[in-house]
């Protein structure tokens, strides 16, 4: 794609949709413009290895390793060296490929030489010719710990192990007070001409990030654009469970829901802008009057060209809205 955009844009993303969106955005803006903040509060140890699903799969789609069918892991993936760690005995219920796992083992050994994650996320990055800028929010641990029917879950135990079918009650970020946000972090937002929240699910990929001491602050005190893509089209998420987690906590899934959760700059939230799909076009009103400007178009990331189109339609939107202030 030829006249990329030359905007400042921070993407905030996690999970398969989030990282869709900061691909397309890769492809609409010049090399360099594009710095993406990663939520890690899904990271945990498995197999005694350091695992960050959220930051391999924006890693892997924005360096075209992504595996196209299932959105997570490596294209052309075996899986040999799980089956023998089932044939032992060993858990084998995280899916972790042999191209998947030398990530693991590297990072894993990095980390126990001192590297931090965001030093090891840039090297990997290199390594992978990704020009754009990838962060994980915070070098720290804070895991993602969900609050269930059947007791506190780490989250990868509800969500992969479980297959989310426990009732969420509410989430917790265990050490959270005591982290910090990565280098990096604050001063891309402080820079940023453009904020877009990505199509990732608002509970455990976006509220982590938000959660993280000094992120949220330096959001509030932005003077750029700050724009949600729903990830609800028609009541239901595209992938995943927040559309069952909004439900079980008592909310009504919907992309309003959603408007509100992040809520309106300046009044209770850190929102100017949304962005929703054509389905749900009828709450573009009542997103308004809560004092959102609205952008209604096909948010399904179908194809790469999706992706594209949606980052550009994005990237215009911000534009309209950096006028319009």
């Amino acid at each position: 794609m030829t006249n990329k955009n030359s905007l400042q844009v921070v993407a905030l993303a996690g999970g398969i949709g989030g990282a869709k969106l900061a691909h397309g955005l890769s492809q609409v803006v010049m090399p360099g413009s594009l710095t993406v903040i990663v939520n890690s509060g899904d990271d945990f140890e498995h197999l005694g290895l350091k695992i960050c699903p959220d930051l391999d799969t924006v890693c892997y789609t924005l360096a075209g390793l992504a595996n196209p069918e299932t959105g997570w892991g490596r294209t052309g993936e075996t899986w040999n060296a799980l089956k023998s760690v089932a044939d032992l005995g060993g858990p084998n219920w995280f899916r972790l490929g042999d191209r998947d796992l030398g990530t693991h083992l590297e990072r894993t050994r990095l980390l126990s030489k001192g590297w931090t994650l965001s030093q090891i996320t840039k090297e990997f990055s290199r390594a992978w010719n990704i020009v754009q800028t990838i962060i994980p929010v915070t070098d720290d641990f804070v895991p993602t710990m969900v609050d269930t029917d059947e007791g506190i879950l780490p989250f990868q135990e509800y969500f992969v192990k479980q297959q989310y079918r426990p009732v969420v009650r509410g989430f917790r970020f265990n050490n959270v007070d005591n982290s910090k946000p990565a280098p990096g972090v604050l001063d891309s937002i402080r820079e940023a001409e453009l904020v877009v929240i990505c199509p990732s699910n608002p509970w455990v990929s976006i509220d982590p990030i938000l959660a993280i001491p000094g992120v949220r602050m330096e959001l509030l005190s932005s003077a750029c654009p700050i724009i949600a893509v729903s990830p609800i089209i028609g009541g239901k998420a595209v992938k995943g469970p927040a559309a069952k987690m909004y439900s079980e906590m008592g909310y009504k899934p919907s992309a309003f829901t959603v408007a509100e959760h992040y809520g309106v700059r300046l009044i209770d939230g850190i929102l100017s802008g949304f962005v929703m799909d054509n389905t749900d076009k009828n709450m573009s009103v009542e997103i308004q009057k809560k004092g959102l400007q609205t952008l209604v178009t096909n948010t399904l990331m179908k194809t790469i060209a999706d992706r594209q189109r949606l980052a550009q339609e994005v990237i215009e939107f911000g534009k309209e809205l950096i006028t319009n202030n």
